[in-house]
């Protein structure tokens, strides 16, 4: 049987229908997205345009002020003193530098509560220039990245492997403390250029504590400790060689009875004795390279501190931004005179306004 014709035509025109409502609904999603960002755009233009308006308009008011603004925060970084500051580089040994930082954080505190005659005291300077001191810093000094590896080696093999092994080289130098470093840098701000000098003697004295010295006593006892041993350890070497080269001299001066049978030759002796003088000499290399190493280590850490580089006798100038009054003062005028206008703005439209 045939279908019918008419009922073909009604439903290819109601498929068209459908297609041309769809087309419809996403046209009009595009027109208002489209209308949507040209409607963003305009108002950031309008907004941009309207406050170089305001600008313009009142260019006059506003480039007064800032000068005023500029003239006033110039003459208050010419009457500000300046700052200068200086730098050492130390290494303590024993633990001092717990009680280095400790101090650092005191003198500080002394400067906060403008107790000048404690830092004349402690530094052995005149109060007038205990005065001049700003502040004082400390911070680990330059390390190369081998120093950083060792440290972290070092760090690593002190925890146990489970926990050493979550702990990344960057996590440990993220979260290391300050107390991790073996060579610290202070830094000392003053508004005198000339008195850095003279807080060496003051500085040098923050290493020294009742618990560096006893450790610095208990490494050389240590030290004399092992070195008897070790002293011990060679008279026995020297012993026991002397008693190898007498074995020796003997076996060399006896005669061996040999007799053949068969064309092969046999001795009646007794087979000579087997010696080690070739370890005892490797022995004795070592113990007195230890014995050197121990003297080595007690001539390079006999003091609680060492000074790699001392202060400058002439500070330099430190400047920050913050310091620029001359930029600053302006930039804050301008936005002052910003807060300003938009607030009385607000206040009249909130006057003019009717529900």
């Amino acid at each position: 049987m045939n279908e019918n014709p008419q009922n073909s035509n009604k439903s290819n025109d109601s498929e068209e229908v459908d297609l041309g409502q769809l087309f419809n609904v996403i046209g009009n999603v595009f027109n208002k997205l489209i209308s949507f960002i040209s409607n963003i755009f305009k108002a950031i233009f309008s907004v941009i345009i309207f406050s170089l308006k305001v600008v313009i308009v009142n260019i006059k008011i506003i480039v007064v002020i800032m000068i005023l603004a500029g003239i006033l925060g110039y003459t208050l970084e010419r009457m500000k003193p300046k700052v200068y500051s200086s730098s050492m580089l130390v290494r303590p040994y024993f633990e001092s530098k717990f009680q280095l930082v400790t101090n650092i954080g005191y003198y500080n505190a002394l400067l906060s509560n403008n107790n000048y005659e404690t830092i004349a005291d402690l530094f052995e300077i005149s109060k007038e220039d205990a005065h001049e001191l700003v502040s004082f810093e400390i911070e680990p000094g330059p390390e190369t990245e081998n120093d950083k590896i060792i440290q972290y080696d070092r760090f690593v093999k002190s925890i146990d492997s489970v926990r050493a092994n979550e702990i990344s080289f960057d996590d440990y130098l993220a979260n290391r403390s300050i107390y991790s470093g073996e060579i610290f840098q202070i830094t000392v701000s003053s508004r005198k250029n000339d008195i850095f000098t003279k807080l060496e003697n003051g500085l040098n004295a923050s290493f020294t504590n009742e618990y560096s010295i006893k450790r610095m006593k208990k490494r050389d006892s240590l030290i004399g400790i092992q070195k008897d041993n070790i002293i011990s350890q060679l008279a026995q070497v020297d012993s026991l060689q002397k008693i190898y080269i007498n074995v020796l001299e003997n076996e060399s001066q006896s005669q061996a009875s040999e007799f053949s049978i068969g064309g092969e030759g046999f001795s009646l002796s007794k087979d000579k004795s087997n010696t080690r003088e070739y370890d005892l000499l490797e022995k004795e290399i070592s113990l007195r390279n230890q014995l050197r190493d121990l003297d080595e280590k007690k001539v390079d850490e006999d003091v609680v501190f060492d000074v790699i580089s001392s202060f400058q006798k002439v500070g330099k100038n430190v400047s920050h931004w913050t310091d620029k009054y001359a930029l600053i003062f302006p930039l804050i005028a301008f936005l002052i005179l910003c807060v300003f206008y938009i607030t009385r703005r607000t206040v009249l439209y909130v006057k003019s306004y009717e529900a």
